[in-house]
């Protein structure tokens, strides 16, 4: 799953900011759909949202915003969390040193349209791949890619593995990720400052054979100097994330071996 790489902004989507595009463009997690490329031909599923993160975030529930965001500032559905409170909500309103993204709040029947043809559909076809995995292998195995700033420290952390405490993956699987990485020389972290998000949530449930994990990637490590296009690290990305479907498809299959008979 790469649900924050979206590209496609409608044409006249500067026109209702309140910052240049470029600025909001920082929400993107971007390029890391290019991460998959070696996975999907090796057989891997996978599904990338198209839609930018600016305009709705499928990492977020569906009730998950601020009231006052939307025209009139009365919506009896919003459920806010503490990150659509800091401005990145279901759809984002404020990014670090911007205080507002928008020139206008969202009309209602905008918001309705965004999540019922963008962020429904993407998880409704999530579900049925997870579904449809589960119902030949017994077990599926979701990872939600994204990519995160640099880390602050002397040696941060250049992958951080997700598993919302424990909650959305059974043990073995994240331990079978983190070698993955450790392996080909990554620093590697858990669950901090990233331990999931909604779509975990909605999608795993281990103890039921449903296990998933999210993968932030530091975007030093695939894109050129500028963190703008792919650069020279893409290549190597590309096949450890390859290594890494492959891996945990393998952990699946050995803890589903046939006992042999004494």
């Amino acid at each position: 799953s790469v649900p924050h790489a979206g590209r496609n902004y409608p044409t006249d989507i500067q026109s209702k900011l309140a910052v240049p595009l470029v600025k909001a463009t920082a929400l993107e997690d971007r390029y890391v759909d290019i991460l998959i490329t070696d996975a999907v031909t090796r057989g891997h599923r996978a599904i990338v949202a198209r839609t930018p993160r600016l305009l709705i975030d499928l990492n977020r529930a569906e009730t998950d915003f601020e009231p006052a965001t939307i025209a009139g500032g009365q919506h009896r559905a919003a459920r806010p969390s503490h990150r659509a409170r800091g401005g990145l909500g279901l759809v984002p309103d404020r990014l670090g040193d911007v205080n507002q993204l928008w020139r206008d709040p969202l009309d209602a029947a905008a918001l309705a349209e965004r999540i019922v043809t963008v962020h429904r559909a993407y998880h409704h076809m999530l579900g049925d791949l997870m579904e449809e995995a589960h119902a030949r292998f017994g077990v599926a195995i979701l990872i939600d890619l994204h990519s995160m700033p640099a880390l602050p420290g002397p040696r941060p952390a250049e992958i951080v593995i997700g598993d919302l405490c424990g909650r959305s993956a059974s043990s073995g699987y994240v331990d079978a990720a983190h070698a993955v990485f450790e392996d080909r020389g990554l620093r590697v972290a858990r669950n901090a400052p990233y331990a999931g998000g909604h779509i975990l949530e909605r999608h795993t449930r281990p103890a039921a054979g449903y296990h998933g994990v999210q993968i932030e990637v530091d975007r030093r490590l695939y894109l050129d100097s500028a963190l703008d296009g792919p650069g020279d690290g893409q290549s190597r990305l590309r096949q450890v994330i390859c290594n890494l479907a492959d891996s945990l498809t393998n952990y699946a299959a050995s803890t589903r071996l046939p006992i042999a008979a004494e």
